[in-house]
């Protein structure tokens, strides 16, 4: 079902025409006091409730807003197959500069909208917004999780998503070069926000060397200043090119391999925290012909998701890291699917979360 009453015209034609598809549901949102506008995306419950977080982003168009988050919404469905969870794939995004329009009672209008929804979606933080925005949308909708320990919740996810792409990195080395020691590999870093900066610890607790880059000089200013030996370089373009690099880890927002990138990366590795790494299909192939390995990216940042999911059910940190832990076999599996089949790693990913998706909708059939 899809709510589109009033919408603009390219809106229309992104929900409709979008490659994308087969989505349960797409609700617009607005709010005209607060001045929300938000669209709210469930890809599938064929596991379980969409579970998936909020963005809060300045996106230039609606149709544009639209597209994302029906992106995001698919992308959810098949991390949380992946991650082992019983739940869905939904998404939701807040069009706007979080630092000019982000007030309490726009939040609260979200809320609302949110729990409309019975259940049906569960919200979480994403880029934009933080455990102190679930806190308050939590005052109108209880299916909200990331919330502060204060408020029931388990705070920054964060610190597992990083500790999941670790995870990840030690089984693509594992896998490449018959170790998953990271000491001593030089590891490239795009975005050391949230995610970034505890990935960056994990690291150089290992031995590793790191290189880093961020939009934000104050990000790679608070790396710099704590850690003189992490090298910064000017920009992305930059990082993918630096001689020696072992893994590249694109930790900010999406579509950092594509047809610019992919030729001149000189990483044999790319494993990130970034969702929708790849720009477009076609690229995963882009990489196997140049001899990169590629950890899929909804694979290796499910620790996140894993911590919110926990909280629904009573949040035990040690029980998710060690959930988390098992990112590490989930990445060694998907690397044996795709030499068993002669594909690409995003596409035996894809192949393993959507046999899973089936079978759960087979059996919720014969249920009834």
């Amino acid at each position: 079902m899809t709510d589109v009453t009033g919408a603009p015209a390219d809106v229309l034609h992104t929900l409709f025409h979008s490659d994308q598809g087969g989505h349960e549901q797409v609700v617009l949102c607005q709010d005209r006091a607060s001045g929300l506008k938000a669209v709210i995306a469930i890809h599938s419950t064929a596991l379980g409730p969409a579970l998936g977080g909020t963005r809060f982003y300045p996106y230039r168009t609606e149709a544009e807003a639209v597209a994302d988050a029906l992106n995001l919404a698919r992308g959810m469905s098949y991390k949380n197959a992946m991650a082992g969870l019983d739940h869905g794939g939904g998404k939701a995004v807040i069009i706007g500069d979080p630092e000019k329009i982000k007030t309490e009672e726009l939040l609260l209008a979200y809320g609302r909208f949110v729990a409309s929804l019975g259940g049906r979606y569960v919200t979480a933080c994403d880029v934009g917004t933080y455990v102190a925005d679930m806190d308050v949308v939590a005052r109108q909708c209880r299916w909200t999780t990331g919330r502060s320990p204060e408020q029931g919740g388990a705070g920054d996810s964060s610190v597992l998503t990083a500790f999941g792409v670790y995870q990840g990195m030690r089984a693509s080395a594992h896998h490449l070069w018959g170790d998953p020691s990271l000491r001593d590999r030089t590891v490239g870093i795009a975005g050391v926000g949230k995610v970034g900066h505890h990935l960056v610890e994990h690291l150089l607790n290992e031995g590793a060397e790191v290189v880093i880059t961020d939009v934000r000089e104050e990000a790679v200013r608070r790396i710099t200043e704590r850690h003189p030996d992490v090298r910064a370089v000017a920009d992305t373009e930059t990082l993918i090119r630096v001689e020696g690099l072992d893994i590249y880890a694109p930790c900010a927002l999406g579509g950092a391999l594509n047809d610019d990138s992919v030729p001149v990366l000189t990483a044999k590795i790319v494993c990130g925290a970034a969702n929708n790494q790849l720009a477009h299909p076609g690229v995963e192939k882009d990489l196997a012909d140049r001899g990169i390995l590629y950890a899929p990216d909804y694979v290796v940042n499910a620790g996140g998701v894993i911590q919110v999911a926990d909280e629904l059910h009573g949040f035990d940190f040690e029980r998710c890291k060690a959930k988390a832990t098992k990112i590490y076999d989930t990445t060694l599996a998907i690397f044996a699917r795709a030499n068993q089949d002669g594909i690409p790693p995003a596409a035996a990913a894809d192949r393993i979360a959507e046999q899973r998706m089936q079978e759960a909708s087979s059996a919720r059939g014969r249920g009834r």
